[in-house]
């Protein structure tokens, strides 16, 4: 999955874009994740649909943003807008998993998205996430501490801790997606840098607020929640497909918070289908 710099109002980011002229379905990832996150699903939706992939500045990315941009979690989420205009794109279907992000650029741009899918994810109070995001906050205060975490999760053993990857899938990661994911961490200071920055102005509420405006997003939206989630509390995704007003639940078994990685298959038949239903 080859990327291709796109400049945007914010800065230049990396987007994989497969091409098209399918219905367009915009993917965020998570935090020191990139587009292959995405392959498996992507692998079976395409060509039918053309499937975008922000490469975001969230750890995984290897351009880093300029010093003055916004690298909140609003700001980085409307990087996704951003992307979604310079690509001239009709309203999407937006897939988000992991990272919450998506759900303020849903809530704050409606009008872009035709259909809104969530998968196993950061919501309401649980940012930063359980013992994952305790240990990104520690390797962000600490000395050289996101270099040592980068080179770490290149070890099997302690990628499979609970607080780094250990929880977040049922399956190990293969060892070249990992190795993709942290590169920029490890030979980019400007890398590190936009973690840091990002880490430290996210306001800890901000999903909070995304959740309520979640509540006037009234466009088709389905939300995915992986049963073997200890990360991500399991009641969240009812709680999301509650508040959303056209929100359907769905549960899927023998998979974590990276369901991209552990259930693509089944993932990609129900992005496919609720895609196709619009």
């Amino acid at each position: 999955m080859v990327t291709t710099p796109l400049a945007l109002p914010s800065g230049t980011i990396d987007v994989f874009d497969s091409g098209g002229d399918g219905p367009p379905i915009v993917f965020g990832h998570g935090l020191v994740m990139d587009h292959t996150e995405w392959t498996g699903v992507i692998e079976k939706l395409a060509p039918e649909f053309r499937c975008v992939v922000p490469v975001l500045p969230l750890g995984g990315h290897r351009r880093p943003m300029p010093d003055d941009a916004d690298l909140t979690m609003r700001g980085i989420a409307l990087l996704i807008v951003e992307t979604i205009e310079a690509l001239d794109l009709p309203p999407v279907v937006l897939v988000a998993n992991d990272w919450g992000g998506p759900q303020i650029t849903a809530g704050e741009r409606p009008d872009l998205i035709a259909g809104l899918v969530l998968t196993s994810e950061e919501a309401f109070d649980n940012y930063p996430p359980g013992l994952p995001g305790a240990f990104a906050a520690l390797s962000c205060r600490l000395p050289g501490g996101l270099t040592i975490a980068g080179r770490s999760l290149r070890l099997p053993g302690f990628q499979r801790l609970p607080m780094t990857f250990g929880r977040m899938t049922v399956r190990p990661i293969p060892p070249d997606i990992i190795r993709g994911w942290t590169e920029g961490l490890i030979t980019e200071p400007g890398v590190r840098r936009n973690v840091r920055q990002y880490v430290a102005t996210t306001p800890k509420g901000c999903l909070v607020e995304a959740a309520e405006r979640l509540r006037t997003f009234n466009k088709p939206a389905l939300v995915i929640w992986a049963t073997d989630d200890r990360t991500m509390p399991r009641s969240h995704g009812a709680r999301l497909a509650d508040l959303l007003p056209q929100g359907r639940l769905i549960e899927v078994d023998d998979c974590s918070v990276l369901m991209p990685l552990d259930q693509p298959s089944r993932l990609a038949d129900e992005i496919g289908a609720f895609a196709a239903s619009l």
